[in-house]
C-alpha cells in the first residue's frame, strides 16, 4: 500500500506539469509551488510567535475548518495562522484570507519536503480538515509530537 501511495504522489505532479499547458486548474498548481520552499523561507524568517496550521484540500473544507480558525483567532490574537490548500479551487479564492497570516499551497507530500516544510514553519499546532490526511505530514507530526487534530 505504501508502494502505490508513494508511486502516486511522485506521479501526481509529473501529470499536472504534462497537463498544464491545456488545463488551467493544473497549471494554477503547478505554478503555485514553484519555489515553494523560497517563499516559506521568507515568510517565515525570524518569526517567534507559535503557529497553528491548519491543512484544507480546497475551497469546501476551508469553510468547514474556517469557524474554528476564527474561534481560535479570537481567544489566542498572539498566535499566527498558516493555511495550506491542495488544490487551487481554495487557494486562489483564499489567497488573501485576513483570518490567517500566511496562505500558501501544501507542498507535495514526500519524506523530504515534509521534513523541509516542518523545519521551515514549525507548527505548534494542527488542524488537517476534512478527508485529505497526506502520510508523511501525519509521520512526521508524530515524530515531532506535535498535536494534530482531524477535523
Amino acid at each position: 500500500m505504501k508502494f502505490l501511495y508513494h508511486l502516486f504522489i511522485t506521479v501526481y505532479p509529473l501529470i499536472a506539469k504534462l497537463i498544464s499547458p491545456k488545463n488551467e486548474k493544473a497549471k494554477l498548481w503547478v505554478a503555485g509551488r514553484q519555489n515553494i520552499f523560497q517563499q516559506l523561507t521568507n515568510a517565515f524568517a525570524g518569526n517567534t510567535s507559535k503557529i497553528i496550521w491548519m491543512h484544507c484540500s480546497s475551497l469546501g473544507e476551508f469553510e468547514q475548518g474556517r469557524p474554528i480558525i476564527e474561534n481560535l483567532r479570537s481567544t489566542m490574537p498572539d498566535v499566527k495562522f498558516l493555511i495550506t490548500f491542495f488544490s487551487p479551487s481554495g487557494y486562489e479564492v483564499r489567497k488573501n484570507y485576513n483570518g490567517a497570516d500566511w496562505v500558501f499551497y501544501l507542498p507535495m507530500d514526500s519524506p523530504k519536503n515534509t521534513q523541509q516544510f516542518y523545519n521551515i514553519v514549525k507548527p505548534s499546532l494542527i488542524l488537517f480538515v476534512k478527508y485529505e490526511f497526506w502520510f508523511y505530514y501525519l509521520q512526521q507530526a508524530k515524530q515531532r509530537q506535535i498535536p494534530l487534530l482531524l477535523v
